[in-house]
């Protein structure tokens, strides 16, 4: 009650010496600071609300109105400071400012995390839990002028936590903890005071002034910032886009270790988040930034250029309590929507079916599906943006949480991609969630920006058969691309990518902990299911600093076949990939498909490779087989050749195939060739897709084809002589199996036999004069069955005879 109190006290300030608008009602879980209100008042609220458990109900949003807190005259002494902000920042809390740009709201303070305190005595005895659990918190949009002291509890011990060196700040967390545009005016530490583990984390379009210090953080990515030096790392650590990231190391000595930092010079594509803001007016309003490519460094800019700016009129304030039915019909009038601080059971998914839709949460606003729905379907429009949003599994099971895009969806902007922006899902934890897939990305050119997609290892509802979940990220969109990808525990693969031209740029990945058997966890006859895993018939996908880890809690040796499974081909290309095998049993075989060392015990063990795949040096192979295989005894064909031409290569796509027929030029082949009568010669060859040629196949054979009559007959003629007369004679045998009518003609004349039985032989002798030239017989044969008749002719020679020459 006391805490309701102050933050009840909070949100209705004085103005101070700006004439502010009349406040928005944005619902009881928002604070707003202004820079008349007593620093002990602020830490006094901001402690009231720190203290949330991990899975609480409970959700905050806290900003500061543009202005100076807090007193910088014990900045070189923290020690001694005093009458600064100084608060431990607690789950589902999200801390922001107010200003058009982060220089406007200045904290002389701290705003800090600190670890799980296991051992109270001893800190450094237990490492762990340490911040492997400092999930769902967030600061964004302000200055800091770093003077930290330890609170509460902790200020009380005989070695403080909250303890950092003058001029530094700690922010020690890891997943769904992102630092979205800070300038920090000094350092900035992301891990505990003696080292605990950390598993984050995010910071983008920010500014450190002084040194970043990573210390134990397993992973990090850095985007789009300006950093004074950054010192640290331990198994992937990626910068996109930074000013001041030092060179890329990863997989290169140093020291007595191996590196782990991978730079890129710029990021492909950006649209940071939006985020609420107060204009010159005092009017508050939603900035949307506008998306751009190829960036580097921090830009904080807020001209018409950078984006559009949105007066709140234009957005439904969501309040705990309101349904699906009132937000969807918000959503077709056409409303934006800012979703305030709370936890909103659905009973059906939203729909943005509106082109640019802008949907901001603030204070970890959650969505959770009831009825087996999603929380979110996007239709089939371009330019939507959704950011701030949980979404948190329902009990009734949803086959996809989130869906961008219907399947089959073909709108899209490239110049205004639909983004998420901070979006995370949740699996089980706060209750025994399930759905088959978190999010399913359909929509080409979609962009994500800091996604965690989290099966719950620990809370309530946590086995193998309770929070079922298969995918955490489905891409089947083409042109999609990822910057901070965090998907983890899900119990199929948990990244399944199989759209065209995909990037991603950074991912972390732990695997399910709890598969009860090797059995329970195989992909086909494949050990496991791989990560992060694009499709066979992907043909250009590109993926940097990538870290999937093995704990596998059971005491049972379960086996990942690979980390990473993806064709072989030179345009699906990845760099810097890591596995790592974190403790307990079993292990993960190769870090990509056949590629990379074992990571298994013992604990800590790490595999790098700096990139796959290898150069395609090997030429394909080329085959042409033949139906029939054979001629016969006398080396001729009797009835038509069908030629296969296939090739292999050790790459995807197959190769090219190209056929030389009988001399003419290459052309290219895809179906079989049938050859007739004649002498024949095909030449074959196969060309990869980096250029590499096979020999060439040769095939050579001569065709001559007896014909095949529907009514089979063994037929013959010939002349003869006989008392000085000539005569043609014609026989035929059925050789049908059904009775046959056969009719023998000649020059001299026709007769037909009738009713011949099956493998009966009829035989007609024409008399003619003592000289008959060489000719022919035609020997014709009728069958009836089932209504149905069939006929055949045959044409016999015969050769010439004079019976009168003597």
């Amino acid at each position: 009650m006391i805490a309701g109190a102050l933050l009840a006290g909070a949100i209705n300030l004085g103005t101070g010496d700006v004439a502010y608008a009349a406040e928005p009602d944005l619902g009881p879980n928002v604070i707003v600071f202004d820079p008349s209100m007593p620093v002990e008042e602020i830490n006094s609220t901001l402690a009231g609300i720190s203290g949330e458990a991990e899975f609480s109900q409970n959700r905050h949003a806290v900003f500061f109105k543009p202005g100076t807190y807090g007193d910088a005259s014990g900045e070189d002494d923290p020690a001694t400071a005093t009458g600064i902000v100084n608060a431990e920042l607690g789950y589902y809390t999200a801390i922001s400012g107010l200003g058009a740009s982060p220089e406007d709201v200045r904290i002389n303070g701290a705003l800090h995390v600190e670890p799980v305190r296991a051992c109270e005595a001893n800190p450094w005895d237990c490492p762990q839990p340490g911040s492997l659990t400092r999930f769902w918190r967030s600061l964004s949009n302000m200055t800091i002028n770093p003077i930290q002291r330890p609170v509460g509890v902790d200020a009380d011990r005989p070695f403080p936590s909250g303890i950092t060196d003058p001029h530094t700040m700690r922010y020690a967390v890891s997943q769904a903890a992102p630092l979205r545009r800070m300038n920090i005016e000094g350092n900035l530490t992301l891990f505990g005071r003696v080292g605990e583990y950390a598993s984050g984390g995010y910071l983008a379009n920010s500014n450190v002034d002084g040194t970043l210090i990573s210390g134990s953080q397993q992973q990090w990515f850095t985007r789009d910032s300006t950093v004074g030096t950054w010192d640290g790392g331990v198994w992937n650590t990626v910068f996109s886009g930074v000013e001041g990231a030092p060179a890329t190391d990863f997989g290169q000595p140093v020291g007595s270790g191996t590196g782990n930092k991978t730079t890129l010079e710029t990021t492909p594509i950006t649209r940071e988040a939006p985020y609420l803001y107060i204009d010159d007016a005092g009017h508050y309003r939603v900035f949307v930034p506008a998306a751009r490519t190829e960036t580097r460094g921090h830009d904080w800019s807020t001209d018409a250029d950078a984006g559009d700016s949105l007066p709140l009129e234009d957005f439904f304030i969501v309040k705990e309590g309101a349904t699906a039915a009132q937000i969807n019909a918000q959503l077709a009038a056409g409303k934006h929507l800012l979703i305030t601080p709370g936890v909103y059971h659905l009973d059906a998914a939203l729909h943005v079916d509106r082109a640019e839709t802008v949907v901001l949460g603030l204070g970890y606003a959650s969505l959770v599906p009831t009825a087996g729905d999603a929380a979110i379907e996007v239709g089939d429009v371009p330019g939507v943006t959704i950011a701030g949003i949980t979404v948190d599994a329902g009990e009734q099971r949803s086959d996809v949480l989130v869906q961008v895009g219907p399947r089959g969806a073909t709108a899209a902007d490239p110049a205004d991609p639909t983004t998420l922006s901070d979006v995370f899902i949740r699996v089980g934890g706060a209750w025994a969630g399930t759905a088959t897939t978190s999010i399913e990305v359909n929509s080409p050119h979609t962009l994500l920006d800091h996604i965690w997609a989290w099966r719950a290892d620990h809370g309530a509802g946590v086995a193998w058969d309770s929070n079922v979940g298969d995918h955490g990220l489905v891409v089947n969109g083409d042109d999609v691309t990822a910057l901070g990808l965090f998907v983890e525990h899900y119990q199929k693969t948990q990244v399944q990518w199989n759209g065209e031209r995909g990037r991603t740029v950074f991912y972390q990945s732990e695997l399910p902990y709890d598969p009860p058997s090797q059995a329970a966890w195989m992909d086909g006859d494949r050990l496991g299911y791989a990560s992060y895993r694009v499709a066979d018939d992907v043909r250009h996908h590109l993926a940097e600093g990538l870290g999937v880890y093995a704990y596998f809690e059971r005491g049972i040796d379960i086996r990942l076949e690979s980390g990473i499974q993806a064709p072989r081909s030179p345009d699906v290309r990845f760099r810097s990939m890591t596995s790592v095998f974190l403790n307990g049993s079993g292990g993960i075989d190769h870090i990509i498909n056949d590629a990379g060392a074992t990571a298994e015990a013992p604990s800590g063990t790490s595999r790098q490779l700096v990139s796959y795949p290898p150069a395609d040096t090997a030429a394909p192979t080329v085959r042409i087989d033949a139906d029939p295989a054979a001629p016969g005894a006398d080396g001729v064909y009797t009835r038509a050749v069908t030629l296969t031409v296939s090739g292999t290569d050790d790459f995807t796509p197959p190769p090219t195939l190209e056929v030389a027929v009988d001399g003419a030029a290459w052309a290219p082949v895809g179906e079989p060739l049938v050859l007739g009568d004649g002498a024949h010669t095909v030449e074959a060859r196969a060309t990869d897709s980096s250029g590499n040629r096979s020999t060439v196949a040769r095939w050579s054979g001569t065709i001559r084809i007896a014909p095949v009559h529907d009514v089979p007959l063994e037929v013959s003629a010939h002349t003869q002589c006989l008392d000085g007369k000539a005569y043609i004679v014609a026989s035929a045998v059925n050789r049908s199996g059904l009775a046959a009518d056969i009719r023998l003609t000649s020059e001299e004349g026709t007769v037909k036999f009738t009713r011949v039985a099956p493998d009966d032989t009829v035989t007609y002798i024409w008399k003619a004069s003592k000289r008959v030239p060489a000719g022919s017989a035609t020997i014709a044969g009728y069958t009836w069955k089932d209504g149905q008749g069939k006929y055949s002719s045959y044409q016999v020679d015969y050769r010439a005879t004079d019976c009168g020459k003597k």
